[in-house]
């Protein structure tokens, strides 16, 4: 039987951290004068984040023959023999419908639609589409998209689509920026098909388009945004430059990116510009 670490470690809840792009819209909408209800929006998060959790336990349970022969993945709980098959999707299921029904209870009929639209493209991702190029990468992205969205739905207000781009564009970066860490890496095409192609010289072009879009449109969304100081529009705009710049230089001349969780959460200075650009963002609406 699975011990408890071994299912938490499988649940990976340090992933969790992505879901700070739910509570992006946040800001601005509590600037706008927008009431939010705390309550629905913590069960949305939590929920969300049990169903990120049902994903991470069904696709290891999906590739535990794969993973088994990758330099990093073979240490994971059901490709090292910690957590079965069986239990790891036993996992998935209970995680899933508890997440679920955590997000139904907020009321919300937009997060619980894409809470389901997350999980199918998800699905589609493990069984199938992460063999493709290009489609790999465009589907792995689409949750951060799906996470700020879902943000809007709990609070009730719409994305600006300067927000959105930046969001998706950005999210393209970190996708590419995974599959180039492989590449570099030398990991095998047979154990992750998309990457036959791939090579370096065409991930290097696609992400520096990518970083380059992310940091126009959220100068174009930071000058569109009503809800900003006049005068203050551009205040968080140094620190979005430096990590983008931060996670190029990381990428390119350390040659890591695998993971943008691990790349994050021990790059101390990623972490000061995340800071940075909380304190910005909230000297900018009005609020400090």
């Amino acid at each position: 039987m699975a011990d408890l670490a071994s299912l938490v470690t499988l649940a990976r809840p340090r992933h969790w951290v992505k879901n700070v792009f739910v509570l992006m819209p946040l800001p601005a909408s509590q600037a706008a004068g927008a009431t939010v209800d705390l309550g629905p929006l913590a069960l949305g998060v939590a929920g969300f984040s049990l169903v990120n959790s049902a994903v991470y336990a069904f696709n290891d349970a999906n590739d535990a023959e794969l993973d088994r022969q990758h330099p990093d993945k073979r240490d994971r709980p059901v490709a090292s023999g910690r957590v079965s098959v069986g239990a790891a999707r036993a996992l998935s299921l209970f995680l899933l419908l508890v997440g679920a029904g955590l997000v139904w209870m907020t009321g919300s009929e937009g997060a619980m639609q894409i809470t389901l639209a997350y999980v199918l493209i998800n699905l589609t991702y493990c069984l199938w589409a992460r063999s493709v190029a290009l489609l790999d990468v465009f589907l792995l992205s689409s949750g951060y998209l799906l996470r700020v969205l879902l943000g809007c739905a709990l609070v009730g207000v719409v994305a600006s689509n300067w927000l959105l781009l930046c969001t998706s564009t950005l999210a393209l970066f970190l996708a590419l920026a995974k599959r180039r860490s492989d590449v570099v890496a030398g990991v095998d095409g047979s154990l992750r098909p998309s990457l036959r192609g791939y090579n370096q010289a065409f991930l290097d072009q696609a992400i520096g388009i990518t970083s380059g879009m992310a940091l126009i449109a959220y100068a174009m969304y930071c000058m569109e945004a009503e809800v900003l100081v006049d005068g203050r529009e551009f205040a968080t705009l140094p620190f979005v430059a430096y990590g983008v710049f931060e996670y190029l230089r990381v990428v390119h001349v350390k040659g890591r990116g695998g993971s943008p969780v691990d790349l994050v959460l021990s790059d101390p200075t990623l972490l000061l510009a995340g800071v940075g650009w909380v304190v910005a963002t909230v000297w900018s609406l009005g609020m400090l």
